[in-house]
């Protein structure tokens, strides 16, 4: 643990001199500059408000990251909410500097509480707390674990102490810059007689600051700055034993079946079963009762890891059905995990149309808080995990593709619990897994963007105009009119359409919202789909052979697009 910290004090550093920081770099420096009449004297005084930035910036960043995402569920605001406020606070503060009665308005409350006019400490802390809400360091594995941690709801004491010290780190460079502030200011005694007009001056760096966060003016900045700090943060973070250790601060990678070899053509014993573990509801139980792995005990279990939007799932779900429907009666059980990757598929209204919309009888997890996905190490939409009668896990299969093998360690398993039983023939359901190079998964919400051309950076939150370009290559993804790019996908504006240059026999898309999707290959018009309900996956192209071509994507207003998959 100690020295995890240690890492994760040094990734903070790196972080807080990486091209990701330059957004609030002349907050801190103008607000370190900032002198107050009479105020600014003896050198702890004169350092009071930079230090006090930091540590507000400290603070909020901290709570940010760990209970943020809990914040924001049970409120039930929206994502931006958090970031939209410390913009709002900023901006506050900001004009707080150029109207000295707005100032003595909002401080009055501070006055009342302390009896006292507030110091430049307090006032200091106040931007920090402003300032952290919108400080996006550059994410690596120790940024990543972290907010995995606090998206899951699963903050401990270790979690605690990575989260802070990381903050602390990224806060040494930036105190450093307010502490120059200040010392310029001590030093430079035309500055010291200006302070009036100084604080006016950092009252509209706050406010154009603010804005330029809110309006993503940064983007183009950062994304053309060089990445000078990625060989520093791969050297820190990217060690195995500080993997292992972040693994396990994640809940992957303690348990026995981490080491449990997968895709095996035979059975392996890989020790007693996980059960399900926080589970928030079940589907297709009798009363929606919870089942437990110690109840199933005596009988063949498959726990099948899958997600409705899944076409990798979806093209395994037909195997998974077939073998409950043929060997249930035999002493088969099937115990579906949903586990969601996007947002929508947390809603268990949706879950419940769309598991009936695929033929999923057999009892199905809803896993929201990955308890099971956790307890089981997995990393994979789909994965099967194939139980014997004693409890203990027998074989595991991550990945789409070997039916036939599951299925053969299935009868082998059921024969060997109950000598002498007669089994039907084999299923004989088509395997449709790729056997031809295609486009890899392609997501368009800002969080997984890889393919976008000219650059995968995007005006984040905000409807943003783009032109397709130039030349689009293989695998190239191009936007033009007005799209709204969110964490987990786009939604579209006026004009809004898409391209993308592919190789595969079937194209899928995860689309919600409602309206109508145009869909041309090669600038040939094949069909408009018409979309509306939960959001799921949509067929845009089912070709037969593999082909290489142009999708082009003409998207009415709020048409909502997640993820691009290929077959």
């Amino acid at each position: 643990m100690l020295g995890l910290i240690g890492i994760g004090f040094i990734a903070g550093m790196v972080a807080g001199i990486s091209p990701c920081i330059v957004p609030v770099l002349p907050v801190i420096l103008a607000t370190g500059m900032t002198t107050t009449p009479g105020a600014e004297v003896g050198w702890c005084r004169a350092r009071a408000r930079p230090i006090a930035v930091v540590a507000g910036l400290v603070v909020s960043f901290s709570l940010l990251i760990l209970v943020g995402a809990e914040l924001i569920s049970a409120l039930h605001l929206p994502q931006g909410f958090l970031r939209d406020a410390g913009i709002a606070l900023l901006i506050v503060v900001g004009l707080g500097y150029l109207v000295p009665p707005l100032a003595t308005a909002l401080e009055r409350p501070f006055m009342a509480i302390r009896s006292r006019q507030p110091s430049a400490r307090a006032k200091g802390f106040v931007i920090g707390l402003g300032l952290g809400l919108v400080f996006a360091p550059c994410a690596g594995p120790i940024l990543a674990a972290i907010t995995v941690v606090g998206a899951t709801h699963r903050v401990g004491v270790t979690a605690v102490f990575l989260t802070v010290a990381f903050a602390l780190g990224a806060a040494v460079p930036l105190l450093v810059v307010g502490l120059a502030g200040s010392e310029l200011t001590k030093r430079v005694r035309t500055l010291r007689e200006r302070g009036p007009r100084l604080r006016q001056a950092s009252g509209v760096v706050l406010i154009a600051m603010a804005l330029a966060i809110g309006l993503n003016a940064f983007v183009a900045l950062q994304r053309d700055l060089p990445g000078y700090t990625d060989a520093l943060q791969n050297h820190f973070e990217g060690s195995t034993t500080v993997r292992h250790e972040l693994g396990t601060l994640t809940g992957n990678g303690s348990a026995s079946l981490a080491q449990c070899p997968s895709n095996t053509t035979g059975l392996v014993n890989c020790g007693p079963a996980p059960g399900f573990e926080r589970i928030v509801a079940w589907l297709n139980t009798p009363g929606g009762r919870p089942i437990t792995v110690a109840s199933l005990r005596g009988r063949i279990v498959l726990v099948d890891f899958w997600t409705y939007s899944c076409i990798n799932c979806q093209r395994a779900l037909p195997h998974v059905e077939a073998w409950y429907k043929d060997y249930a009666k035999d002493g088969l059980v099937v115990v579906g995990v949903h586990t969601p990757e996007f947002a929508f598929e947390h809603v268990i209204a949706n879950v419940r149309v769309e598991a009936a919309q695929l033929g999923v009888h057999y009892p199905v997890a809803i896993d929201n808080n990955y308890g099971t996905w956790d307890a089981y190490d997995n990393e994979d939409w789909p994965a099967e995990y194939l139980i014997g009668a004693n409890g203990d896990v027998r074989h595991v299969e991550l990945g789409e593709g070997d039916y036939a093998g599951t299925e053969r360690l299935i009868r082998r398993l059921l024969v060997d619990a109950k000598s002498g039983i007669a089994l039907p023939r084999p299923t004989d359901v088509p395997n449709r897994t790729p056997t031809v190079a295609t486009n890899p998964e392609t997501y368009l919400g800002y969080d997984r963007l890889e393919f976008l051309v000219p650059s995968n950076t995007v005006a984040q939150n905000t409807p943003a105009k783009y032109e397709f370009p130039s030349a689009l290559p293989l695998g190239g993804l191009g936007l033009s009119g007005t799209w709204t790019d969110h964490a987990q996908g786009a939604t579209a504006g006026v004009n809004a359409e898409m391209e993308l240059g592919f190789r595969a026999q079937d194209i899928y898309l995860v689309l919600g919202g409602r309206g109508t999707l145009t869909v041309l290959i090669n600038g040939v018009t094949t069909r408009t789909i018409s979309v509306s309900g939960v959001p799921r996956l949509y067929t845009l192209l089912h070709s037969g052979p593999t082909r290489t071509g142009v999708l082009l994507l003409k998207a009415s207003p709020g048409i909502e697009a997640y993820d691009f998959t290929f077959g």
